[in-house]
């Protein structure tokens, strides 16, 4: 039996490709489909990107990516992963489906039909009960609100500026998110994101051909698979972490997008296919927390510094009762001698 490095050599000669035809159209090294062709996997930077290589080396070729993969785990002798034995059982599923006989009756069609149905009904009356809901308090406020302007008083615009400060302190402390690069390093690429929420979220998705990446988090693998074009994945970040990996597989390919924002990571040297994304998270909380800290020790000085100067007040206010008690003493023993 060929190996699969055998059976994708022997597809792309009929095909009448060289390993610099391929190199061109794949973006894969040409040193990586020679080691895949000769079966020498351990040349290759992990087996996951031996698996990924090889799907493209097949898709490219003609050949079933699938059945490549197959039996490329059997020669690695690692178990298929759980969404390739997922996406090969909707296969079968959709080849039943296709062949199975298709009752197109009025009957059949209703049936198919009639979840949908029920839904929109469901969904229409709760909206129309939400509606109604909505209404009633509407015409309740506005019936308060004229009752409240006919026996309104007059409030000082002392009470009224602590709300403004409030408003303008809410809106300020909302900063729009910020992603930097701040190194580079080979196909290593590391990134700030800068005013992130307290849990994030990233999406990876694939447009115009297949896209194989995984995701660490914390130094932990949280997710690995193959995207098709058209398909995203979402990945929930949890709630104080500070740093993500991403490994592409695919990077012409591959899209990312933090919390709905696109991360440009092609605008770093576009021609790599594999590389790697490091994303170091950080939010607003500590910078608002050290300007309350700072203006707390400011604060308290003033306030001392206050007390100090009535304390002085009160001291020289003593003092001088002191002194002209003094001289009113003085001047009542001066009038005595002279008397006497």
């Amino acid at each position: 039996m060929a190996s699969v490095g055998q059976k994708l050599k022997d597809a792309r000669i009929a095909k009448g490709l060289t390993l610099d035809d391929l190199q061109q159209t794949t973006k894969i090294q040409k040193r990586y489909l020679i080691a895949i062709e000769e079966g020498n996997y351990d040349a290759l930077p992990g087996k996951f990107y031996v698996k990924a290589f090889a799907r493209q080396y097949a898709e490219t070729v003609g050949l079933n990516p699938n059945e490549i993969i197959q039996e490329l785990d059997q020669e690695l002798g690692m178990p298929a992963s759980p969404e390739e034995q997922s996406e090969t059982t909707s296969r079968v599923q959709k080849r039943e489906e296709l062949t199975r006989p298709q009752d197109n009756s009025l009957s059949a069609k209703i049936s198919k039909y009639l979840p949908t149905i029920i839904i929109v009904v469901v969904v229409v009356a709760i909206l129309g009960t939400i509606y109604a809901v909505a209404w009633g308090n509407h015409e309740k406020a506005k019936n308060q609100q004229i009752e409240q302007t006919n026996t309104k008083v007059a409030v000082s615009t002392d009470v009224k500026k602590p709300a403004k400060k409030k408003s303008e302190s809410s809106s300020t402390s909302k900063k729009e998110q910020k992603i930097v690069n701040v190194a580079s390093a080979g196909s290593t690429f590391t990134y700030n994101v800068e005013n992130a929420p307290s849990q994030s979220t990233i999406e990876l998705g694939a447009t115009g051909g297949s896209s194989w990446d995984a995701v660490y988090v914390g130094g932990a693998q949280s997710w690995q698979g193959t995207l098709q074009s058209g398909t995203t994945k979402e990945i929930q970040v949890p709630a104080g972490t500070s740093r993500v990996v991403l490994s592409i597989g695919n990077s012409n390919a591959s899209t990312v997008k933090i919390n709905g924002h696109k991360l440009n990571f092609l605008a770093q040297n576009s021609s790599l296919t594999v590389r790697k994304l490091v994303l170091n998270f950080t939010n607003g909380s500590s910078s608002t927390n050290a300007e309350t800290q700072s203006q707390t020790p400011t604060q308290t000085a003033a306030q001392t510094q206050r007390q100090g100067q009535t304390v002085n007040n009160q001291n020289g206010y003593q003092t001088n009762q002191q002194q002209r008690y003094q001289q009113n003493n003085g001047r009542t023993n001066n009038y005595q001698t002279v008397t006497r």
